[in-house]
């Protein structure tokens, strides 16, 4: 009895693409984010409720699935069954570029040691659009994003990034941007500070000054208590 020959089979490997997103006004979106969010098979989304106003801006229907930063784990393992399915799936967070500041980065890591490809679609990002409008004389910054929220660790942190003598970024909430300028003026009043708020948005706002003047302005004005806060702290004058 003649032997059927064997079928060489290859098994269906998926990619991740992990796509920036605008920080307010949606035609930041890039061309390439678009084409790839019409070609994937599925959506993992920060927050379902805000990543399906950027697709049904651009028309562009998906089936969506919930990946924040209290169910990443158990979300990346649902990604990585449907990649090892041969699925095509992107990636959003609620806005700017995944895994800065914002969930990703453990579903990158379950992602890339399963084998699969990760591939970034570059685009916004609240960080590189601070720095492009702040004209510092630096060649480097560093980028800190959101302190913690424990009143001792959160202090610590930034008496250690004050004491680097470096630029660097702070993303903070609406909600604790007074106690961060505060946490400034008493350990570094000297410092010098660009703060971005409402980026790309219709409020779209720039201040600069001293850690005094804009815990001033903060406080005398309660429309300044909306929104998210980028705040790039540096010494002196930039010349």
């Amino acid at each position: 009895m003649r032997e059927e020959p064997k079928i060489d089979t290859v098994e269906a490997v998926g990619t991740l693409y992990i796509i920036a997103t605008p920080l307010g006004n949606l035609q930041d979106i890039t061309y390439r984010a678009i084409e790839t969010l019409r070609q994937v098979d599925v959506v993992a989304c920060e927050d379902t409720r805000r990543s399906i106003k950027l697709l049904n801006a651009y028309n562009i229907q998906k089936p969506l699935l919930s990946c924040h930063g209290h169910n990443e784990t158990k979300s990346a393992l649902r990604v990585r069954e449907l990649l090892s399915e041969g699925k095509k799936v992107a990636y959003l967070s609620d806005a700017g570029t995944p895994g800065l500041s914002d969930p990703g980065a453990k579903l990158v890591r379950v992602a890339r040691e399963a084998g699969f490809s990760v591939l970034p679609i570059p685009g916004p990002s609240a960080f590189a659009t601070l720095v492009s409008v702040a004209g510092l004389k630096e060649a480097s910054v560093h980028f800190e994003g959101f302190l913690g929220i424990k009143p001792g660790k959160r202090r610590l942190r930034l008496r250690e990034l004050l004491e680097r003598n470096e630029p660097f970024v702070l993303y903070e909430s609406v909600h604790r941007i007074e106690k961060l300028l505060q946490e400034l003026r008493d350990l570094a009043p000297e410092r010098t500070l660009f703060i971005g708020r409402e980026m790309t948005k219709a409020y779209e706002e720039y201040l600069e000054g001293s850690v005094e003047e804009l815990l001033a302005q903060v406080q005398e004005h309660p429309d300044r208590k909306k929104g998210e806060y980028a705040v790039l702290v540096y010494s002196g004058k930039k010349s």
